[in-house]
């Protein structure tokens, strides 16, 4: 099972972006989505952003995360990106 979690863009640098997941700042690609731009939402599977959403699309995705992992499932320890080291 692949798991693809919705992030929000916060800055663009080359074909990278920092985006905002909950809380938890990852750096990803933005080689499959090019026209994806800053506050946007995208969709990130295996440090790929995918999809860019709509920003509705995103926060009942991100809801649904809230309460399949709890409200925190954000943090740095718990929900889908726990195994995932800054």
């Amino acid at each position: 099972m692949c798991l693809a979690v919705p992030g929000k863009i916060l800055s663009i640098k080359g074909g990278n972006a920092e985006v905002d997941f909950s809380g938890v700042r990852r750096a990803v690609s933005l080689d499959l989505v090019p026209d994806a731009r800053k506050n946007d939402y995208v969709l990130v599977h295996a440090g790929f952003a995918i999809q860019v959403l709509e920003p509705k699309e995103a926060q009942e995705t991100l809801k649904v995360f809230a309460e399949v992992f709890g409200e925190d499932h954000g943090s740095a320890a718990s929900g889908p990106l726990s195994h995932v080291k800054p």
